[in-house]
């Protein structure tokens, strides 16, 4: 028998084996199933096309911040429920590996690990540019816009999008809700209104809290974590969503994997046999997420031509 054939049998096993170890702030995404997902079946022919590190170790390496609903991150700092996770065990699960997230203080931080080897991707939410994609492959996978997460009963008197110029705004540092903020104080300014004050911080959870205690009038996330955060903590929040005339933009958001290492491609086919067989439409439904969907995952989207 192969060596190949070997490791692939092992890395299947170890996928369908439950209680893996947990270290750290790192999390074995095979552990636990998906909510309802029926397991999925390895695929041999992409295991072999992995590069050799990530067959060699049988495991696909993701870095993660907090970022509800993408990735909740639970009180023991180390337990990860989320869209992300239900999208990396299935991810491993076709490609015959465990998956395993270490918990990282925001964008940057997965960025350089990545560049530095330490994780093979980061499943976002980021936007696919093309400056980054010098470096990175994107998958993307999902679009969004820009909404703003403000405390029920707030005296700021942020009724729409337009109310937030002049106002402090939360947002996580370097993420696509940063970009989409500086076209917003654009509008403002147009509108001979005060720009936005932007408070930067780690990550979703900080940008809350931000909101909550005073420290800023609203919290600019995804819509999708603005959905979720309203949905989950009914009645303690309210949202408005970026608009088109206020530079608001549908982004590509995207999983990102160094170039160097290679990866890129296979997870991209990877991702193909998840629309394929239906795994991607399940997922996303069971988040409320259909109205971010994309058709097909698109590979290197800022640059492809």
């Amino acid at each position: 028998m192969g060596s190949s054939l070997r490791q692939w049998r092992r890395s299947a096993l170890a996928v369908a084996a439950a209680g893996f170890a947990v270290a750290g702030c790192t999390v074995d995404d095979g552990a636990a199933a998906a909510p309802s997902a029926a397991a999925l079946t390895a695929i041999p022919a992409l295991h072999d096309q992995l590069p050799p590190a990530v067959k060699d170790a049988g495991v696909l390496r993701f870095a993660g911040d907090s970022h509800p609903p993408y990735r909740t991150v639970g009180p023991d700092g180390k337990t990860v429920t989320g869209i992300d996770h239900d999208f990396q065990q299935a991810l491993g699960q076709v490609l015959g590996v465990r998956t395993e997230t270490t918990i990282v203080s925001g964008l940057p931080a997965a960025l350089q690990g990545m560049l530095s080897g330490r994780y093979d991707a980061f499943n976002g939410p980021v936007k696919a540019t093309a400056e980054r994609e010098k470096q990175f492959d994107t998958v993307t996978w999902m679009t969004t816009r820009t909404s703003y997460v403000v405390p029920t009963g707030s005296a700021a008197g942020i009724k729409q999008a337009a109310d937030l110029c002049g106002k402090r705004v939360a947002v996580v540092t370097a993420s696509v809700v940063e970009d989409q903020l500086a076209k917003l104080s654009a509008f403002c300014e147009r509108s001979q209104k005060p720009a936005v004050q932007v408070v930067g911080l780690d990550d979703t959870n900080a940008t809350l809290l931000a909101a909550k205690s005073g420290r800023a009038e609203a919290a600019g996330m995804t819509q999708a974590a603005a959905i979720d955060v309203t949905t989950q903590q009914k009645g303690q929040y309210e949202y408005v969503t970026q608009s088109e005339e206020q530079g608001a933009t549908k982004d590509n958001l995207a999983l990102y994997t160094p170039k160097a290492a290679k990866l890129g491609p296979v997870l991209q086919k990877a991702f193909e046999e998840l629309f394929r067989n239906g795994t991607y439409t399940r997922i996303m439904q069971q988040w409320g997420l259909s109205e971010v969907t994309v058709p097909q995952p698109v590979f290197d989207a800022a640059t492809a031509k």
